[in-house]
């Protein structure tokens, strides 16, 4: 099929359309020779399979064959509920896992040498590594730490929790990061509210303006990305985390993030995500929506759509596990003592922990050379 950014894209990066047997026609972009061992790249929000663009080919000619696919609710995948009012557990995790268990059997693929994912993605990568180690050998983790599934709800005691106790951790900070001065609120609670979608599709500033700035300001090109870790997951800390993760209560994302806007000089200048390629997400956005993308994000909140993970508790990923992200990427230490979690307990067989300096969240985009390097000697060792 024609691809999206068709113009964009390098020769020899192919697109197209499979069913995955969980009810989703998938797209997806495909480099390097069938047969050859398989990596799987699964981006996060607000991204496409396009967001791998850069790595796909170098991975390729190093003998793999390369998968990236536009995941459920995103891109040219159809046959998702999108809307708001939907049914929300097609978006919970342990399905999102059966995606892209079910792409690989359409694509008559038995393993993979690798798992890799970015940001949200990271989460869906490591629940693949974490239930069908048999599929996926190894994975790679990259900008969103994985700390494991959810404790079963009692105290070490035995005592049973309370429902308050047991609330997903950005409902029980919500009231304190309201009492602030000024109040903030976090990101993933406004991505849960109904009016998201519409404030970012539909900002006054365009939808292609909005995107150019968000992926400004998570990326290593504006100043305020000077992250460290913070000591505890409480509203005085995470106040510390820039506007587009606690937001001012008052405002939506694409108000938030529009102080922040480049220059046209630094626009021009931007040479990992030029104003074509940006064209692309804002083209595909604006004609999906971000709702499908969102709909994982609420997944986060509901307790109900959680409770599964807890069958799961004290699992952890046994096969060989790496994280990757750049130095100035917040989402390393937005939520406190997940990274330290993931190298020390969620996985037994840690390889490192790379930090690009210079890059920010968006690293595969901001630094594919880097990336591509150290997913490398990550495969070969």
């Amino acid at each position: 099929m024609r691809a999206y950014g068709e113009s964009t894209l390098a020769p020899g990066i192919r697109s197209r359309m499979l069913p995955n047997g969980n009810g989703l026609t998938m797209h997806v972009l495909e480099a390097g020779e069938a047969g050859k061992p398989c990596l799987l790249l699964l981006h996060g929000f607000p991204e496409l399979a396009y967001s791998w663009r850069k790595v796909m080919l170098p991975l390729a000619a190093a003998g793999y064959h390369v998968v990236a696919p536009d995941q459920r609710g995103y891109g040219h995948t159809t046959g998702a509920d999108t809307s708001y009012d939907g049914d929300l557990r097609p978006y919970r995790m342990l399905n999102l896992a059966h995606d892209a268990v079910g792409l690989l059997a359409a694509l008559g693929i038995h393993e993979v040498r690798a798992v890799v994912g970015h940001d949200f993605g990271s989460s869906v990568a490591a629940w693949c590594a974490l239930l069908r180690p048999d599929i996926f050998r190894s994975v790679a983790l990259m900008s969103a730490p994985f700390n494991g599934p959810s404790a079963l709800p009692f105290d070490k005691t035995g005592r049973p929790l309370s429902d308050d106790e047991t609330a997903p951790g950005v409902t029980r900070i919500t009231p304190a990061l309201a009492a602030l001065v000024p109040p903030r609120k976090h990101y993933h609670a406004y991505y849960a509210t109904r009016g998201a979608d519409a404030e970012m599709r539909q900002c006054p500033q365009g939808l292609h303006a909005f995107l150019r700035a968000y992926y400004h300001q998570k990326s290593g090109d504006w100043a305020g990305n000077k992250p460290y870790v913070l000591a505890s997951w409480t509203a005085g800390e995470l106040a510390k985390l820039p506007d587009y993760y606690v937001m001012p209560r008052d405002k939506n994302m694409a108000e938030a993030v529009a102080p922040s806007m480049p220059q046209p000089a630094e626009i021009a200048a931007c040479r990992w995500l030029p104003d074509q390629e940006l064209a692309v997400y804002a083209q595909e956005f604006g004609r999906t929506g971000f709702q499908g993308g969102l709909n994982w994000y609420r997944c986060r909140l509901e307790p109900h759509l959680l409770r599964e993970h807890e069958l799961y508790a004290g699992r952890t990923i046994d096969s060989p596990a790496c994280f990757i992200s750049g130095g100035s990427d917040w989402g390393i230490h937005q939520t406190p003592g997940a990274l330290d979690a993931m190298e020390r307990k969620a996985c037994t067989r840690w390889r490192g922990t790379h930090l690009i300096p210079g890059a920010g969240h968006w690293v595969q985009q901001e630094r594919p050379g880097e990336v591509v390097q150290h997913l490398l000697r990550f495969l070969a060792a």
